[in-house]
């Protein structure tokens, strides 16, 4: 027999994904069959699965359940892996900390999670996880959305479960405002505009894209800030979230992001580099705006200097 209390980071969890975390070396099945049984309840009454749980919650297995080897029982696993103490220190730059979050102002080339082509622990995910462990939290640190890799700017982690839940809710009902700041090819008609555009994700041996004009809608708010010659600074705000967005949606109006090697100019990219030093994508959330636990959030991030260079140069 087991006995629970759930914590802040349980709340809101539905009971079968709550069991799956405490107990990692059981099989899906097993929490299946005990649930169909009635070998578990909360708070005296029996459980079904889907129940959401709120903190402070009792719940009781009546059941012998595998617990996590003792490495894993905080639910961090093999930290180890994670050698380059000076590779944190160098690219996990915190741009405002809270007790319930962080927001991380990410530099060019850094991955938000692993995957294929990323190096161990060179992700802003593992950082986060490598940070939270440094600092004894209970919850490994999570992101809420992400940005591509070759994009900077600011991205929010949740330090425990319900914030993250929270988080994603504000960010599923469009409630958290999203800039950014990109330098596109030529000069825009309108000073202002909203790229209404659907977009359908394709995927190939050369990666994933979004392809223009097939799939769901996705909505792109922009303002003119400055002209350099034939490049617009422009300012933009996304209304929807769909991966690769701003840059499949100007690349479909004509205008590509410089320095874009998936949706852009080969051309145009290769001759900026050379006139203004331009080696990477011009894309940087500068500004998240958001409420939360009836606070008011804005943060903001300068452009970084390897941009601001380019902007002097043009």
């Amino acid at each position: 027999m087991h006995t629970l209390k759930v914590d802040r980071n349980g709340s809101g969890c539905r009971l079968d994904r709550f069991l799956r975390q405490k107990f990692p070396a059981e099989g899906l099945s097993t929490f299946f069959a005990i649930l169909r049984k009635k070998k578990v309840r909360v708070n005296g009454a029996v459980a079904k699965a889907p129940q959401i749980l709120n903190e402070g919650d009792g719940i009781t297995i009546y059941e012998n359940l595998k617990e996590a080897p003792p490495a894993r029982a905080n639910g961090w696993g093999n930290s180890a892996s994670f050698a380059d103490q000076n590779f944190l220190e160098e690219h996990f730059d915190i741009a405002l900390e809270t007790e319930d979050f962080l927001v991380m102002n990410k530099p060019s080339g850094v991955a938000s999670q692993p995957g294929s082509g990323t190096r161990k622990g060179e992700t802003l995910t593992e950082m986060l996880w490598e940070w939270g462990r440094q600092n004894r939290l209970d919850f490994k640190p999570t992101l809420a959305h992400r940005l591509d890799q070759e994009t900077s700017g600011l991205v929010v982690a949740a330090l425990h479960g319900d914030v993250l839940r929270d988080l994603t809710r504000l960010i599923r009902e469009h409630k958290m405002q999203k800039f950014y700041l990109a330098l596109v090819k030529g000069n825009l008609e309108r000073e202002r505009g909203t790229i209404r555009q659907a977009l359908e994700r394709t995927d190939s041996a050369r990666g994933s894209k979004m392809q223009a004009g097939s799939g769901k809608e996705a909505v792109t708010h922009y303002a003119l800030q400055r002209r350099f010659g034939t490049f617009d600074l422009v300012k933009i705000r996304l209304e929807t979230g769909k991966m690769h967005q701003i840059r499949a949606h100007f690349a479909a109006i004509g205008h590509p992001l410089a320095g874009d090697t998936r949706y852009g100019d080969f051309a145009e990219n290769r001759a900026l580099k050379k006139a203004a030093g331009l080696s990477r994508l011009f894309l940087h959330s500068t500004r998240l705006e958001f409420e939360l636990k009836g606070r008011r959030f804005v943060v903001e991030a300068k452009l970084p200097p390897e941009l601001e260079s380019v902007l002097k140069r043009l």
